[in-house]
């Protein structure tokens, strides 16, 4: 479900003058997830039909659209509206958590997305650690494949929180990752985070991010940190 529209963003769609659809509920329970009214779905669904009008007529100031979350592709009906978005004429970056491997395929080969955004949450085996459920580890690694060899704009970024991310957090991520072109390092905010107890970690330093960078880069990731 479509639960709120951010009309205007200058930073979320790299190059784009974009509105941003905010789709609620996610598979994963990341503790210091700090978009928790999403993940648990305590907003109300707005009506698709009119948020699609108010996106047309909105289309003569914007170039592009983010579907983003919460994971947008639990949603059954994700591929009907970016179809519908996309005879709009806009252009479509999509926010996910790569679970879903094969719709993010299909989206790709349908040509209706044109920038993807995976959040990495970990190396691959502490994925249970982070995410609070169970995961095959394959279909993190089959989404990052697909990006990488899908020839379509892409970033990779890491939330790096103390609890869970280590030099070799990051020597593991590498070789999944080789070549990506962006990887962003996302500095951990103890902010309204789903676990309140996650409120009073504190967070890395810079320098120490500066670290993680230096790992990635080695294996040719174009990896900044935010």
């Amino acid at each position: 479900m479509v639960v709120a529209i951010q009309k205007t963003t200058l930073l979320d769609y790299p190059g784009t003058l974009a509105s941003i659809l905010f789709f609620s509920g996610c598979n994963f329970r990341c503790p210091y997830c700090y978009n928790y009214e999403l993940v648990l779905q305590t907003r109300p669904p707005l009506d698709i039909e009119k948020t699609l009008c108010d996106l047309a007529v909105r289309k003569k100031y914007i170039d592009g659209v983010v579907i983003s979350g919460g994971e947008p592709t639990l949603d059954w009906r994700l591929k009907e509206v970016m179809s519908r978005i996309k005879e709009m004429g806009l252009s479509i970056k999509l926010d996910t958590n790569g679970s879903h491997p094969r719709i993010l395929e299909d989206l790709m080969e349908e040509s209706l997305v044109d920038y993807v955004a995976m959040d990495i949450k970990t190396d691959i085996d502490s994925y249970p650690a982070v995410t609070g459920v169970k995961i095959d580890p394959e279909i993190i690694e089959d989404s990052i494949h697909i990006i990488l060899n899908g020839n379509i704009d892409h970033e990779f970024r890491t939330t790096v929180v103390p609890v869970f991310h280590t030099r070799e957090t990051f020597e593991k991520i590498g070789p999944l990752v080789r070549n990506a072109r962006k990887y962003f390092l996302q500095q951990f905010i103890p902010k309204r985070t789903l676990d309140p107890a996650f409120e009073h970690v504190l967070p890395y330093s810079r320098e120490i991010l500066g670290q993680f960078r230096e790992i990635l880069e080695l294996y040719g990731c174009n990896t900044d940190i935010r």
